[in-house]
C-alpha cells in the first residue's frame, strides 16, 4: 500500500487541519459553527491511496497551470509548444490543470514551519523541463499557513530558468454544512466583480470579458448558489452550472476580498481573499454521487464548491489577458488566504 507523509496544524481556537504532502493535498479541515461545534468542511477521502486513482482534485494545489489551455498549445517567443491534453470538453481536446500528471499528482518535499501567530507547512518541488510538455526547470514553493485568527492562507513562490507559463491555484471543495452533508446550494455568495470570462461549448474562453449585470452571474449582492444556478442561460448550460473565472482586477497586486460565503444552517462563513486577477467558482457540477467521502456519505452532485484565486483560463493564447509567463530572474509570488468565521 503506497503511503504519503501527513502533517497535523492546529490553532489556539481549535481549528485542524491534516495534510500530506502529496499535491499539497488538505485532507480535512475542522471549524467551528456558531455554536462551537466542530466539523471537517472540507471533502476527500479516509484512504489515502485513493487520491491518485479517485479524487476530482480535491484540495490539491493545481500546476504548471491552473484551467484550461485550449488544444494543449501556445506560442512563446516565437517557439510552439504542445503540452498533454487530459480533457475533452465538447469534443476538443484541451490542457487542464497540469495535465496527466498535474502538480496535484506528485510527491513534494514537506516541513513543519512556524512564524508569529501562526504554525504552517512548507511544501517544495522541482517541475523539471519539459513535464507535461512545459518549458523550462520551476522550482516552486508552497506554505500553508493555520493563523491564530482563524486563516488558511497559502503563499506561492517560483522561479524558473526558461521562459514559462505559471498559473498556480487551490482546489479544495467546500461544504460549511460538513463534507457529505447535501448539496450546497443554500449557501449564500457574494463575489466582488463587475464582469466574468465567458466561455463556449468547450469551456475555452472566447476571448473577452463580459459584465455580470442582468445575468445569472451576478453575485454582487449575496443570493443563494441555487437561486438562479438553474436559470435559461447558454453560459450556465455549457458549464452545467457556475464554472466561471470572475474577475477581481487586471493585474496581480495587492491582497483584496473577492468573495463571502456563509451557510444559515451552521452559520459559518468563509472570506476568500487573493492577490490574484480572477478567481474561478466552480459548484461541483461533475460530482455525481459515484464518491463516497470521508463521512461514508456519497458526495452528490452540487455537494461542494471552489473558489480558485487564479489567473484568467487559456492565458498563453489569450493576449488581452493578464500575462502567465515567468521568465528566468523574475519571481512567480501569489497569496490566498480562506478565512473562516461565524455569523
Amino acid at each position: 500500500m503506497q503511503t504519503f507523509p501527513e502533517f497535523t496544524l492546529v490553532n489556539p481556537s481549535g481549528l485542524e487541519m491534516r495534510l500530506t504532502s502529496y499535491g499539497c493535498t488538505v485532507l480535512s479541515l475542522r471549524v467551528p459553527d456558531r455554536f462551537g461545534n466542530l466539523a471537517d468542511v472540507v471533502l476527500g477521502f479516509s484512504e489515502l491511496e485513493r487520491y491518485p486513482t479517485d479524487s476530482p482534485h480535491f484540495g490539491c494545489v493545481v500546476g504548471r497551470f491552473g484551467n484550461r489551455i485550449a488544444n494543449g498549445r501556445f506560442s512563446l517567443d516565437a517557439e510552439e509548444y504542445s503540452l498533454n491534453c487530459n480533457e475533452t470538453a465538447g469534443g476538443v481536446p484541451c490542457h487542464l490543470h497540469g495535465g496527466h500528471v498535474g502538480f496535484g499528482k506528485v510527491l513534494w518535499d514537506g516541513e513543519y514551519v512556524s512564524k508569529a501567530g501562526a504554525v504552517g507547512v512548507h511544501f517544495s518541488r522541482l517541475s523539471p523541463d519539459g513535464e507535461e510538455g512545459y518549458p523550462g526547470n520551476l522550482m516552486v514553493h508552497v506554505t500553508y499557513w493555520l493563523t491564530d485568527a482563524g486563516d488558511f492562507q497559502i503563499d506561492y513562490l517560483a522561479t524558473t530558468d526558461r521562459p514559462t507559463p505559471v498559473n498556480l491555484t487551490h482546489h479544495t471543495f467546500f461544504n460549511l454544512k460538513g463534507e457529505g452533508y447535501g448539496d450546497i446550494l443554500e449557501h449564500e455568495v457574494q463575489i466582488h466583480a463587475d464582469s466574468f470570462v465567458p466561455v463556449g461549448s468547450n469551456l475555452i474562453p472566447l476571448g473577452q470579458l463580459e459584465p455580470v449585470a442582468g445575468s445569472a452571474l451576478d453575485f454582487r449582492k449575496p443570493h443563494s448558489i441555487g437561486a438562479r444556478i438553474e436559470a435559461a442561460e447558454e453560459q450556465l448550460r455549457v458549464t452545467r452550472g457556475y464554472d466561471h473565472c470572475w474577475v477581481m482586477r487586471e493585474t496581480p497586486g495587492e491582497l483584496l476580498s473577492s468573495a463571502f460565503v456563509y451557510e444559515p444552517e451552521t452559520g459559518r462563513t468563509l472570506e476568500v481573499l487573493t492577490t490574484e486577477p480572477g478567481v474561478q467558482f466552480y459548484t461541483g457540477n461533475f460530482l455525481d454521487g459515484s464518491l463516497r467521502g470521508k463521512s461514508g456519505r456519497a458526495y452528490e452532485f452540487r455537494g461542494g464548491f471552489c473558489f480558485e484565486p487564479q489567473h484568467f483560463p487559456d492565458s498563453p493564447n489569450q493576449s488581452a489577458f493578464p500575462s502567465t509567463i515567468l521568465r528566468p530572474g523574475q519571481k512567480y509570488i501569489s497569496t490566498t488566504v480562506y478565512r473562516f468565521g461565524v455569523a
